[in-house]
């Protein structure tokens, strides 16, 4: 039961993500990502770079957020999202949640 209450939290913690968000500014926001993750997010083996396009728009959220606060340790991504606002990883999050 405890588990159930923590997933329910943590869902409608995460679902507040979607309320605030611009698509288009994430979308410029992206042209920075492409050179490592490929257009439509497909990633880049050569880069050692995942795919990240498709993937839940909360997982983008919670990555970006752990890498900037280095929870998550990237040395690669952190010159990226160092100066980038949790509304910029909002708006981003979106985007990327929606390529195919």
């Amino acid at each position: 039961m405890k588990h159930f209450f923590t997933t329910i939290l943590f869902i409608s913690f995460f679902s507040n993500i979607a309320f605030s968000q611009n698509v288009e500014k994430g979308e410029s926001l992206f042209k920075k990502c492409i050179v490592c993750h490929g257009k439509a997010g497909e990633g880049k083996r050569s880069q050692k770079a995942p795919r990240i396009g498709g993937q839940f728009e909360w997982y983008i959220y919670k990555s970006l957020k752990d890498i900037k606060s280095q929870a998550r340790k990237n040395a690669v991504m952190m010159p990226y999202v160092k100066d980038l606002s949790d509304s910029d990883f909002k708006d981003l999050s979106a985007y990327i949640s929606k390529l195919k």
